[in-house]
């Protein structure tokens, strides 16, 4: 096995004896635990656990790990998925008009903030372009009208397949997506919402807020449903402002929350903190990596 670290995320009916199940085939299997997370929601009797595991003193092959595993798994009645870090993750962004979270992932991946190749920009508009040049970052401008919403989707779903894309950002990216692709790519999309959800849908949510006179305004980052903004919430910020902050002061203050709260979604996602239950996002912190 090429893979120095192994991680697997489980989720399944809590019961007695599953923690020395678990972490004691690993250890008959050869492997060392770096980090182990766990949480149990007592309400709905789920256990959940995020193992990392270092696979130096193991002779399994990944299909044979698998395989192993999956013996183990079905009489507990887990759902899990494993994970191996000799393979970068495939990135897609689609944006609309604005470039402040573009610009930041982008500078985030360059860096190695963000561990994952990002493979292209989609976009249906042109004016973003000068950024994708700027990071040699393939730039694909593809227009779209309600005549021609399926016609388009189905020329970025194939371009998505065609680069075996793992993970599609929606950085500010202003169009609704239709069920069929959303229901193409589950708990691959993760949408940028430029509000503390559940508030102020819709186009201009700074206006709104002005108009209400908050006191906090926010950011949430969370898994594209077919329910408009109700995916899984996977990370979450917010700021205090005051009756003098102007619709273009929070509109400021909203785009350096955006930025820092999508980026630290994308990072939960790459580095496998996360389980979905229902439409809750059960996100474990980082353990030492």
């Amino acid at each position: 096995m090429k893979s120095k670290v192994v991680s697997f995320l489980i989720k399944c009916p809590d019961q007695k004896g599953l923690v020395a199940k678990i972490t004691s085939f690993f250890y008959e299997k050869g492997f060392n635990i770096v980090s182990s997370q766990q949480y149990v929601n007592a309400i709905e009797n789920t256990y959940f656990m995020r193992i990392r595991l270092n696979a130096d003193g193991t002779t399994l092959s990944k299909k044979e790990l698998e395989s192993s595993f999956l013996e183990l798994a079905t009489p507990l009645n887990i759902d899990w998925s494993v994970n191996y870090d000799d393979k970068k993750q495939n990135v897609a962004i689609m944006v609309s008009h604005t470039s402040h979270n573009l610009y930041d992932l982008l500078e985030r991946s360059k860096e190695g903030r963000l561990d994952c190749n990002v493979k292209m920009i989609i976009s249906n508009h042109d004016k973003l372009r000068y950024i994708a040049n700027m990071f040699h970052i393939p730039f694909h401008y593809l227009p779209v009208t309600k005549e021609t919403k399926l016609e388009q989707e189905a020329q970025v779903k194939e371009l998505l397949d065609a680069s075996d894309i793992d993970l599609i950002i929606m950085a500010r990216y202003m169009q609704i997506l239709s069920a069929d692709f959303i229901n193409h790519y589950p708990e691959k999309i993760i949408n940028i919402h430029h509000s503390f959800l559940p508030a102020f849908q819709g186009a201009n949510p700074y206006r709104k807020a002005y108009e209400r006179g908050v006191k906090l305004i926010g950011a949430t980052a969370h898994y594209a449903t077919v329910d408009l903004d109700e995916g899984p919430i996977i990370e979450q910020d917010v700021k205090p402002v005051t009756h003098e902050s102007t619709p273009t002061t929070l509109k400021r203050i909203g785009a350096d929350i955006e930025k820092l709260v999508l980026a630290r979604a994308v990072k939960n996602h790459l580095n496998h903190q996360i389980i979905v239950s229902g439409n809750r996002a059960i996100v474990f912190p980082e353990a030492g990596e």
